[in-house]
């Protein structure tokens, strides 16, 4: 398991299931002469630089964008940023409103499709990128940041091209309403989560998110009707130590995080309801868990001694428990199973006959992140022409066969460079306790050996032992930290 990094201002519950919640708030480089991550981007070839023909047409469509006609003037509206503190590749600005006894949600979106003329050599180079990898020294950008930290990031005060979602919801948050317009938007301010959850507390939140609780938790509790399996998982993250050098940390995901990825999902569901009412589009997608594998949940929640009522769904089950309590932690690695199978489901002419997404319980579609990955720009366009009555453009029905191939061979190495990092960070913490003992609860059990989860510092590892039981609570003995290798092994103390 390792860190999963998660779009800003949205979620992928399938992401969630693994260890992390999104990219680190742009942490310092180590001192030169310390560790750093270039032996990570050795291994999986990342690119340093964009093509020299990619930067020349950036600077071109940044002078002069690709598509400038027909833009709504929405620059009246007091839209805002949420991200982590110091994020500049801004995707989303949102604006809260009431509506009667409903809500309106104003949702603009990055217009990356402004700048990426179709077919070009910036086109290319974005399509083999796939999507931003987060590495804890830096980012390898899916776009060059003269684009996505400047030109198309919807920074504060700057009007910007962007795709505009108006979304109206009744008293209970669910959507009555979907229209998606291209606009010219300026974001009034950039906010963090930090300030924001502050501000919520004092009573002195921004006007423009002053509603985030209220549509936060009624779009929370639609997802438990809906199903969504949500896992609570230790979320660890690498960070940047006192000395320049990096360590392992849990990240607290704060509610104002959750609240925050309830717009974009509820976003992207209503993106996926007009690609498949159109009959064309590209779907996140997780196969429901079949039967067995629920039952399988069933048996080993009850060998850990949790009450799972047996009229009670996994999403409900899940959601009642504490990850803190080490039997429950051990129910929540367990239920990684149900969410197998993730991918992406592009179609035309005929609907999928599986479009959902077992961890948001509904179809789902990605729009909302397009300066960090790839899909959300294609999506994005095909609402756009559902929405004005339009065909698809041609460059977009091409792309979509291809896009499913393309962004999981992305999203795999986004996975394998992240637990590198992980391990990384991991081996270099315990390089020099091996022999010491720790305190340890069993996640996972295996022939011989199983996985446990050390409190502090806040590891995930192999843990070798016969008689090990999950949820069980454990002494463990340090026995190898490779930085090299990047491995660590304990054995039951």
């Amino acid at each position: 398991m390792a860190t999963a990094q998660v779009p800003r201002g949205g979620t992928d519950a399938v992401a969630a299931t693994r260890l992390g919640a999104g990219p680190p708030p742009h942490p310092r480089r180590p001192a030169d002469g310390l560790c750093d991550f270039a032996a990570v981007r050795k291994d999986f070839s990342l690119p340093a630089e964009f093509p020299t023909a990619a930067l020349t047409e950036v600077e071109q469509t940044v002078a002069q964008p690709v598509f400038e006609a027909a833009r709504v003037d929405a620059t009246e509206l007091p839209l805002v940023t949420v991200d982590p503190v110091g994020a500049k590749d801004l995707d989303q600005a949102v604006l809260l409103t009431r509506r009667g006894t409903g809500f309106r949600v104003e949702y603009a979106i990055a217009d990356v499709a402004a700048y990426v003329r179709p077919g070009g050599p910036l086109d290319a180079e974005v399509r083999r990128r796939g999507q931003t990898l987060y590495l804890p020294d830096g980012n390898v950008p899916l776009h060059p940041t003269l684009l996505s930290e400047g030109a198309a990031s919807l920074l504060p005060d700057q009007v910007r091209p962007a795709v505009l979602w108006t979304i109206d919801l009744d008293s209970d948050g669910l959507a009555v309403r979907t229209r998606v317009r291209r606009a010219l938007v300026r974001s009034v301010a950039q906010l963090d989560y930090e300030g924001v959850q502050r501000a919520l507390r004092a009573g002195l939140a921004h006007p423009s998110i002053a509603l985030l609780p209220v549509i936060g938790r009624l779009r929370r509790a639609q997802a438990l009707r809906r199903g969504a399996i949500e896992l609570g998982l230790p979320e660890q993250q690498v960070e940047a130590d006192e000395s320049g050098g990096w360590r392992v940390a849990l990240r607290p995901r704060l509610v104002v995080e959750e609240w925050n990825a309830e717009i974009s999902l509820l976003t992207g569901m209503c993106a996926a309801e007009m690609m498949l009412e159109a009959g064309i589009g590209i779907l996140r997608t997780v196969p429901d868990p079949e039967p067995p594998t629920v039952a399988a949940l069933r048996r080993s929640a009850a060998r850990l001694g949790v009450e799972w009522p047996e009229d009670l769904p996994p999403a409900e089950a899940l959601a009642g428990l504490d990850p803190v309590r080490p039997e429950a932690l051990a129910v929540h690695v367990a239920a990684t199973r149900l969410l197998r199978g993730a991918g992406y489901t592009s179609f035309e002419s005929t609907a999928p006959s599986k479009p959902r997404h077992a961890g948001i319980g509904a179809p789902y579609a990605h729009v909302t992140a397009p300066l960090r990955r790839l899909v959300d720009r294609y999506g994005a366009e095909v609402c756009l022409a559902v929405g004005e009555g339009r065909e698809v453009p041609a460059w977009v029905r091409e792309a979509l066969p291809a896009l499913p191939s393309a962004m999981g061979s992305s999203d795999r190495v986004a996975t394998q460079v992240e637990r590198a990092c992980l391990a990384q960070a991991q081996a270099w913490s315990l390089a020099n306790r091996v022999g010491s003992v720790f305190p340890a609860t069993v996640l996972r059990t295996g022939s011989g050996d199983g996985e446990v989860f050390i409190p502090e510092p806040p590891v995930i590892a192999r843990c070798a032992g016969d008689d090990l039981t999950e949820g069980q609570r454990i002494q463990v003995r340090l026995t190898r930290a490779d930085p090299h290798r990047r491995e660590v092994d304990f054995t039951k103390a």
